[in-house]
């Protein structure tokens, strides 16, 4: 009879920086890659803000190659499988980066989840209670198992989600029902951002979002 058994081990993983942590940085953001990304890539979507914005976008895991070609890559941060598991082990990754870049002590803190990086983010934050000055939502959908609760430690935070109207993965029945679900959990506060476009990042609105940081 075969068993499956866990263990505990180490390892290490790459993250991505965009424009110098200094004395003139204004807003520091942590940017979480959809499915399909790697970080150094997707970093490129915020090559336009001003380089008093620092960029960190941490590097889902699990690599893979893409459309099965054995040419390009992309990662996953989560799957089905074993999910508790490995979403702690995704926190404990990003708790490192956290800790890496002294982010506890940035006073005014961007976090921005893309696509399936938006379950990593509210999860971060809604799990390590950690404070920031935009919850920044794009293109993705917030974990059923959270809820207002989750968020009620965030009396001075900004939320935001964006989405495109031709986004093939969120379509309008399925917007409906997140944007009422939005609302239930953050209430008057969440600010709702539309472009006319697909499933992509939008760096239009992402440029008003650091005008107001």
């Amino acid at each position: 009879m075969s068993k499956e058994k866990r263990l505990s081990y180490t390892i290490s993983n790459t993250y991505s920086t965009l424009n110098d942590h200094s004395e003139n940085t204004k807003t520091v953001w942590l940017v979480l890659h959809g499915i399909g990304y790697l970080s150094r890539y997707f970093i490129r979507h915020f090559n336009h803000l001003d380089p008093e914005n620092y960029i960190i976008a941490p590097q889902a895991q699990s690599k893979y190659y893409l459309n099965g070609e054995y040419r390009h890559m992309g990662a996953s941060w989560l799957t089905r499988e074993n999910l508790e598991a490995e979403i702690e082990n995704v926190l404990e990754y990003l708790d490192a980066v956290f800790d890496a870049e002294d982010l506890s002590n940035v006073e005014n803190l961007n976090i921005l989840g893309y696509s399936q990086g938006v379950s990593i983010a509210t999860r971060f934050v809604a799990r390590r209670r950690i404070k920031c000055t935009n919850l920044i939502m794009h293109s993705g959908k917030v974990p059923q198992e959270l809820d207002h609760s989750d968020f009620k430690f965030l009396n001075e935070t900004n939320f935001h989600f964006i989405y495109g109207t031709e986004d093939e993965y969120l379509k309008e029945g399925i917007i409906k029902v997140e944007e009422s679900r939005l609302k239930d959990i953050f209430g008057d506060q969440i600010q709702i951002h539309t472009f006319e476009g697909g499933h992509e990042p939008n760096q239009e609105i992402i440029q008003k979002i650091a005008k107001m940081s």
